[in-house]
């Protein structure tokens, strides 16, 4: 998981070539604590990472990991659903790549299951995780909507990066917004992805990278 720091105007990334250095200092409430749980996040790379008791261990990426504990399978969770899952929250308009303002209710859908991710075209860990979900919106289109919500990044800046990596997934600009990711955080650094059921209730967060394996046997559970 990476964190965002802003000193004075400049805009720090682990990612340097694809730094949006026009990011306001302010436009994210998580990134001022940034600096410090750097550190942290160096020596969470340092650990072992551990998945969910239910996830498979195989073709785990080896970027930037977090500790397992922030990957929430919750105490008597079933096989599907954590077992305190609360409702999503969908009452937000936000933009996409063509500064279209968009419902995000408009993704709820009784027959589909939803996978909300906070991601940013700086972020080197949300870059490794993309091929997963292409790959899981395309097998599972009848059945899945992902959706990408970039947090900062400027809509051109966004779009090249989906256009690059051919993101064949909706994405949303949360740039000067932190309504959005209060209500589904705190989030103190992305990646972070929230698998939502049918019903509309947050069944799995992943605060961190996570394999395509684990988010497809998470997202195959809720189908049924």
């Amino acid at each position: 998981m990476e964190e965002r720091s802003d000193v004075g105007s400049s805009v720090g990334s682990t990612d340097s070539s694809n730094v949006s250095s026009s990011a306001p200092a302010s436009s994210n409430k998580w990134r001022t604590v940034a600096i410090s749980v750097t550190a942290i996040a160096l020596l969470a790379i340092s650990i072992p990472f551990v998945w969910q008791p239910h996830a498979e261990s195989s073709a785990a990426p080896q970027a930037s990991v977090t500790p397992a504990a922030s990957h929430e399978p919750a105490s008597g969770a079933t096989a599907a659903c954590m077992a305190d899952a609360k409702p999503a929250t969908w009452d937000y308009k936000l933009k996409d790549l063509e500064g279209k303002e968009v419902s995000l209710a408009s993704f709820k859908d009784s027959g589909k299951v939803v996978l909300l991710n906070f991601w940013a075209t700086w972020c080197g860990p949300c870059k490794a995780e993309i091929p997963g979900f292409i790959e899981l919106q395309e097998k599972y289109k009848d059945k899945l909507t992902i959706i990408g919500y970039s947090v900062d990044d400027t809509a051109e800046l966004a779009k090249k990066y989906a256009a690059e990596y051919k993101m064949n997934y909706p994405i949303l600009l949360g740039e000067g917004r932190e309504d959005v990711q209060d209500a589904y955080g705190p989030i103190w650094g992305i990646p972070a992805s929230f698998i939502i059921s049918k019903d509309g209730r947050v069944c799995r967060k992943h605060m961190g990278i996570a394999p395509k394996a684990v988010f497809e046997k998470e997202v195959l559970a809720l189908m049924n």
